[in-house]
């Protein structure tokens, strides 16, 4: 068994923005099918927490992970320091009131899903939002520090995948879950976009890049489609740098445009974003002319990189409209 369509590799993770839009339409079709059945598809909040095997992995969590964000704690029963961090977890499970819900694999029994998540120690927790992963912390954290990981945790898993979580009803029975959504028909380009996806896979960013732009000559508006071409080119602009050289010049000419646009570049790919965008405005307060409207519109299209609903891309048109007025 191996976790599908699963990244670390944070916000240019071009098989996302594919997962993203379809677990917008899954949740949403949930949401209006339970409406119509004339209930929520409530849970209790017992199962809230639940143990999770290699084998009930892919219904369990990659699945899961389309409805409402899938908190993982790994854990064992020798582990001293896990026996504070997992009751943590699972009160806040309960308390966060379905927002997420917490997953919970004993690595002594499941080997291979620690090696697949590259669990170097334990208590580590990791998160999977529209079957993508991403690690959260490691160690017995603060409660403080967790509260801080989960609100941004499903802060993003609402505004960028339209994952509210699960509906709780303290009165439904243990074992309960919501009724599945039905399959989303085709869509007029999924096709292409299917095909841009395959060609990243293959390495082909040029491939991806054509498949993305044969969707928009048809679809301008296409989201799906702008986000991926955006996030393709990106990474067909780095493919061929040398990060030490790009680095370099960036230092040694704070004032030149062309240079902190390539180092943004490689700051964004690094998941490095408000790095990104605070050398790009920086770089706006400091050059005129030509040289400040192409460190413009490379904000812009990092921008669309990330997506317009991010609150860091928020955050920094904000300043960007600062810089410039």
């Amino acid at each position: 068994m191996q976790p599908r369509n699963m990244s670390m590799s944070g916000v240019v993770d071009l098989a996302a923005v594919k997962a993203a839009q379809e677990a917008k339409v899954k949740a949403e079709q949930a949401r209006a099918e339970a409406a119509r059945h004339g209930g929520t598809g409530a849970v209790s909040p017992a199962d809230l927490v639940i143990d999770v095997d290699e084998a009930g992995f892919e219904s369990d969590v990659l699945q899961r992970s389309t409805e409402v964000p899938v908190v993982i704690d790994f854990w064992a029963e020798w582990c001293e320091p896990c026996k504070q961090l997992s009751p943590v977890l699972e009160r806040l499970a309960v308390e966060y009131n379905g927002r997420f819900l917490l997953a919970k694999i004993d690595v002594d029994a499941n080997q291979m899903l620690m090696q697949q998540f590259g669990v170097q120690g334990i208590p580590a927790v990791f998160a999977v939002v529209a079957g993508q992963a991403l690690p959260l912390f490691q160690g017995a954290a603060g409660e403080t520090q967790i509260r801080q990981t989960l609100d941004q945790l499903v802060q993003v898993a609402e505004q960028r995948f339209g994952l509210t979580g699960l509906a709780v009803d303290p009165e439904a029975e243990p074992g309960d879950r919501p009724a599945a959504a039905p399959e989303r028909p085709a869509g007029p380009h999924d096709a292409a976009l299917e095909a841009a996806v395959r060609a990243l896979d293959a390495g082909d960013l040029a491939g991806a890049v054509q498949a993305y732009k044969n969707v928009l000559a048809d679809d301008p508006g296409n989201t799906e489609a702008k986000l991926g071409l955006a996030q393709a080119e990106l990474l067909q602009r780095v493919q061929d740098a040398d990060p030490q050289r790009v680095r370099q010049d960036a230092a040694d000419k704070p004032g030149d445009a062309q240079a902190q646009i390539a180092a943004a570049d490689l700051d964004l790919v690094g998941g490095h974003v408000e790095d990104a965008f605070g050398r790009l405005i920086d770089t706006v307060r400091v050059t005129a002319g030509d040289d400040r409207d192409a460190v413009r519109l490379r904000l812009l299209e990092l921008f669309e990189v990330v997506g317009a609903d991010d609150p860091r891309v928020a955050a920094a048109r904000r300043a960007l409209a600062r810089a410039l007025f």
